[in-house]
């Protein structure tokens, strides 16, 4: 009987002693691993979890200074630790007694890339659904300056502290399995500025904007809803809040240039609500790292043919269009052309990703000598039955590339549009139409499904656009 207490006695220590090293351990967040990609030229965040009331250290090889914090009664422990110019590899250890080592980390541009499927959509393609060129592309991907992480679909009424993912390298095999539009993102971004560049993928498909705003942020937006967080059971992805709270939240304090943003088809019914939420949800993520209006870059959604009922797409394109003026450092990567007809997910998804690195280099690395922006209408006068308009971000004028402006229409104040002959002039577009004796409005590429054919002569489209408000 004694021997049998006594080999109890020995079990329950040795176990006892395995949870109390368990707990001892040094715990990161998914955010945090080897191959990762920290903010240059910050004061980059790293937290985890340790022994309640222990001291943690944080050294960095690139300048051999140490940082310490305290366990919280929680073990929740957080350090801030300054980021030279671009470079790397380098060797973060971090320890409470027992050491870890974060391994092949570099220094330099760090994007969040978040949206729905056609973010989502990988360099392989969906079923039936490819990528142009992908097949050359990503055998030719290999890029040691660029790093990667895709973070697991999940959902949740509360904030969570972390996520599924693992940063990888650029290889082949990697960037098969990555968002098409932040790869092309990243790579031009790379290859500009001669620097690493990370890219967090974080994207859901078929959600609408509300799921991926935070409570505080939601609650701004009075015709939304907040969700019964005591609910039990399943719950749809489309609830407000809930990819925020599992597939934002852990990231948030993690130090980033700023974000790329590819979603819009699931709201293309609320227009008008679109309109606000867009640079709202910009605001939000701002407003949960806290590191001021760091620049936010969206595409706006290809044309499509949605079938009949529901709202025109033109809608929501507007709103789109719009938004990019009327928020804080944001800006839109217009593809008219690209869209497919039958296929919501356009296979060129080079453009898309080439576009929002224009702005990026543009408007937040200072790049100058390329365009940026397609044609944005400035002014339309009418001169009896003609109409002319003139364009921003047209310096050096427009072009539909030989082919014949098909995608104007005119009304008078009968509100009834008609097609309109368009001719590109030095100054900008003259149009008119026999059938429309004295015109008050106009519509460019106004339509669900089209395929846009006016240029500014860097190659980058025109946005549909209308110049009249009257009722959808």
């Amino acid at each position: 009987m004694n021997k049998m207490n006594l080999r109890l006695s020995g079990v329950f220590l040795f176990f006892l002693l395995i949870s109390v090293f368990a707990q001892a351990e040094i715990k990161l967040p998914a955010i945090f691993g080897d191959h990762m990609v920290l903010q240059q030229q910050t004061d980059a965040a790293i937290w985890g979890k340790a022994t309640a009331g222990k001291a943690v250290r944080v050294s960095t090889s690139w300048d051999n200074k140490s940082y310490s914090a305290q366990a919280d009664p929680q073990g929740n422990w957080k350090v801030k630790v300054k980021t030279p110019k671009a470079g790397g590899p380098y060797e973060i250890t971090i320890s409470d007694g027992s050491a870890l080592k974060l391994k092949d980390v570099l220094i330099g541009e760090v994007w969040v890339c978040s949206g729905q499927s056609n973010m989502a959509m990988t360099m392989k393609g969906y079923r039936n659904q490819p990528i142009t060129g992908s097949n050359e592309i990503i055998a030719t991907s290999a890029n040691p300056n660029i790093r990667m992480i895709n973070i697991k679909l999940d959902k949740s009424l509360e904030p969570k502290d972390d996520f599924i993912g693992e940063w990888k390298e650029c290889l082949p095999e990697n960037v098969v399995n990555y968002s098409a539009t932040a790869y092309f993102f990243g790579k031009m971004i790379q290859q500009v500025l001669n620097v690493p560049v990370g890219l967090i993928n974080s994207s859901w498909g078929g959600t609408r904007i509300e799921p991926w705003i935070s409570e505080n942020g939601i609650k701004k937006f009075n015709w939304v809803s907040l969700p019964d967080k005591k609910k039990e059971g399943e719950f749809s992805p489309q609830v407000p809040t809930v990819l925020f709270n599992a597939m934002i939240n852990p990231m948030v304090g993690y130090g980033l240039r700023g974000a790329i943003w590819y979603q819009g088809e699931s709201n293309r019914n609320e227009p008008d609500q679109y309109r606000k939420l867009m640079p709202g949800l910009a605001e939000n993520w701002r407003a949960e790292w806290g590191i001021g209006d760091f620049p936010f870059y969206y595409v706006q959604i290809a044309p499509f043919d949605y079938g009949v009922g529901g709202l025109s797409s033109a809608y929501l394109r507007e709103a789109q269009l719009k938004a990019a003026s009327e928020g804080t450092n944001m800006g839109m990567a217009c593809i008219m052309e690209t869209g497919e007809k039958t296929c919501i997910h356009p296979a060129n998804k080079k453009a898309a990703g080439d576009r929002l690195a224009y702005l990026a280099l543009a408007k937040t690395y200072g790049k100058s000598g390329f365009a940026y922006s397609g044609p944005i209408l400035k002014e339309m006068t009418v001169d009896g039955s003609i109409v002319k308009l003139t364009f921003d971000h047209a310096n050096n004028g427009l072009t539909s590339y030989g082919k014949e402006l098909e995608n104007f229409e005119v009304a008078g104040e009968n509100k009834r549009f008609v097609s309109a002959k368009a001719f590109i002039t030095g100054q900008g577009i003259t149009l008119y139409s026999p059938a429309v004796e004295k015109p008050v409005a106009v519509r460019y590429a106004f339509k669900d499904f089209v395929v846009g054919d006016l240029f500014n002569i860097e190659g980058l489209p025109a946005s549909s656009f209308r110049t009249d408000e009257w009722e959808k």
